[in-house]
């Protein structure tokens, strides 16, 4: 019900549209924005923002939800403290007891309620409120960041992308965001060198 393995389709700066999945519905939050250089990607402005977010999130089927200005903020500041403890996790700083703090905070609220109707499973009736979705992404960053694959979260290898993923492959060696994007651009890169070195 809540898991998706399409991922996402995303554009570059110069236009290329492609393929991401991060792995993780978690993940796929910091997607919209977050402190620091990321900031500049920002789309949390208002409700309707996380609204649209969460029609391309892995969470199906989408939940109805009614969500306030505060609980957006709350949203943002626990999207931030993620992006700090993934950095953590890849090695780009250190977790902050406040960052464990906030993303807890979060997970221990009531998350999205699922529910078994006659045609299949969807979510308990009526609008749901944005902190119970905020609770579902903060407990879905639990169970990555304190599970099997926390060790497995990696930054996209090309020098210019921060999108961060989830390395789900067998053998654990994924680079890229997607080869659609930064993977074909370093084949692209490499090709070219090898055709000057020959020439």
């Amino acid at each position: 019900m809540m898991d998706r393995a399409t991922g996402l389709v995303l554009t570059s700066p110069d236009g290329v549209r492609y393929r991401f999945d991060p792995g993780a519905l978690c993940l796929e939050l910091l997607l919209t924005g977050g402190p620091g250089e990321i900031a500049r990607y920002e789309s949390l402005h208002e409700p309707a923002g996380l609204l649209e977010w969460v029609v391309h999130s892995r969470l199906r089927p989408t939940p109805e939800l009614r969500v306030s200005g505060e609980e957006l903020a709350e949203t943002r500041r626990a999207r931030d403290a993620l992006w700090r403890l993934v950095w953590a996790r890849t090695g780009r700083s250190e977790a902050s007891v406040e960052d464990l703090g906030v993303l807890n905070a979060a997970a221990a609220r009531p998350p999205l309620a699922p529910a078994l109707y006659a045609d299949g499973v969807g979510w308990a009736a009526g609008p749901a409120a944005g902190e119970q979705l905020l609770s579902t992404v903060a407990r879905d960053a639990v169970a990555l960041l304190g599970g099997p694959y926390a060790g497995r979260i990696r930054e996209c290898g090309a020098h210019d992308c921060r999108l961060v993923f989830v390395d789900t492959s067998r053998p654990g060696r994924r680079r890229w965001c997607s080869m659609g994007r930064c993977g074909n651009r370093n084949k692209v890169r490499a090709l070219r060198a090898r055709q000057r070195l020959e020439g």
